[in-house]
C-alpha cells in the first residue's frame, strides 16, 4: 500500500496556478494515474470529509490514514480541538476505513519564529495523550507529527510529545525530511530519532531534496532512503509509506504534478518495496 498526501499536490497546483479543491473529482482522477493507492488528506470539516469520501469511492482510491490538524497548547482550545478531530475521525472510518489519524499540533502562529513555553508544551503533551487514548477506543490509532519549528530549542517541543505520552496510545508518523531540516540538515538527528522512537512509527512520511532544496521527483539526494529502508526493516518496522515530494520557491521547475508524482511513485515503489504491504 503507497500512500500519497495532498500537501504535495496542493504545492504542485499552487506552482500551477490551479486550485486542488475546485474540481475534486479531476484532482482525485490524477492522484489514481499517479500510481497512489491511498489518499492521506488534510480533513477539516464533515461537509468536506463526506464529499472527499465520495470521490476517493468513485475513483478507487483509498483512504488508509487522514491528518488533521489540533490545537491542544491552550487552555480554552484543547477539548473543542479533541471534539472536532474525534467527530472527523470517526467519519472517515466509517466511510473509508482509515486506520490512521496523523496530527501536528498548531504552533503559536504558523511560520512565525514563536516558541512555546514549558506551561504550554506540558499541557499539549497531556492534551495528546488525551486525544490518542479517545482515538484508540474507537479503533484509531494516533500519529504524532512534527514539522521544523519543533525541533528548535533542544527539539524540546518534539521530544516531549513522545517522551511524555504512552507509546500505546500515542505513535509516530516519521516525516524525514522535516525533521533533518528542522534540525540544520542533519541525518544524524533522522537516524537518532529512529532509534529514540523507532518502536512507535506507523507512518513514513518521505520528501527529499539536494543541498537542503525540495526536488520535484524523489530520487538521490540528501536523505539515503535505501539505508532509511534497510535501518526500519532491521528493527521490523513497517509504516505506511506515503509521499510527500512537494515543491518549494526554490525547487526546480520542469513538470507538473500528475508528471512528477508518476515519477515518484514508481520509485517509491522500488526504493520501498519491502516496507510496502
Amino acid at each position: 500500500m503507497l500512500a500519497t498526501n495532498i500537501y504535495p499536490w496542493l504545492t504542485f497546483y499552487r506552482r500551477q496556478g490551479r486550485d486542488f479543491e475546485a474540481d475534486l473529482e479531476a484532482s482525485i482522477k490524477e492522484v489514481k494515474q499517479s500510481g497512489a493507492d491511498s489518499f492521506e488528506p488534510i480533513l477539516s470539516t464533515p461537509e468536506k470529509t463526506d464529499r472527499l469520501a465520495d470521490v476517493l469511492t468513485r475513483n478507487g482510491v483509498a483512504m488508509n490514514s487522514a491528518y488533521v490538524n489540533s490545537t491542544l497548547h491552550e487552555k480554552t482550545a484543547i477539548q473543542t480541538s479533541i471534539d472536532s478531530v474525534l467527530k472527523l475521525a470517526n467519519i472517515a472510518q466509517a466511510r473509508m476505513g482509515t486506520k490512521i489519524i496523523v496530527t501536528n499540533p498548531s504552533p503559536i502562529r504558523w511560520g512565525g519564529p514563536e516558541n512555546k513555553n514549558d506551561d504550554q508544551i506540558r499541557l499539549q503533551g497531556e492534551a495528546l495523550g488525551q486525544l490518542g487514548k479517545a482515538l484508540s477506543a474507537e479503533g484509531l490509532t494516533l500519529a504524532y507529527h512534527n514539522h521544523d519549528p519543533e525541533l528548535r530549542m533542544a527539539a524540546r517541543e518534539f521530544h516531549h510529545m513522545l517522551a511524555s505520552t504512552d507509546p500505546e496510545h500515542v505513535k509516530f508518523c516519521l516525516d524525514s525530511h522535516w525533521i533533518f531540516r528542522g534540525a540544520g540538515d542533519s541525518n544524524v538527528a533522522l537516524y537518532d530519532a529512529i532509534q529514540l522512537y523507532g518502536d512507535r512509527i506507523v507512518e513514513l512520511h518521505v520528501r527529499q531534496s539536494k543541498n537542503g532544496v525540495w526536488t520535484e521527483t524523489l530520487g538521490d539526494g540528501d536523505i539515503d532512503y535505501s539505508l532509511l529502508t534497510k535501518v526500519l526493516n532491521d528493527k521490523g518496522i513497517h509504516p505506511l509509506v506515503t509521499i510527500e515530494q512537494a515543491v518549494e520557491d526554490s525547487s526546480p521547475n520542469t513538470m507538473d504534478g500528475l508528471a512528477a508524482h508518476k515519477i515518484s511513485h514508481a520509485r517509491a515503489r522500488t526504493l520501498f518495496a519491502s516496507l510496502l504491504s
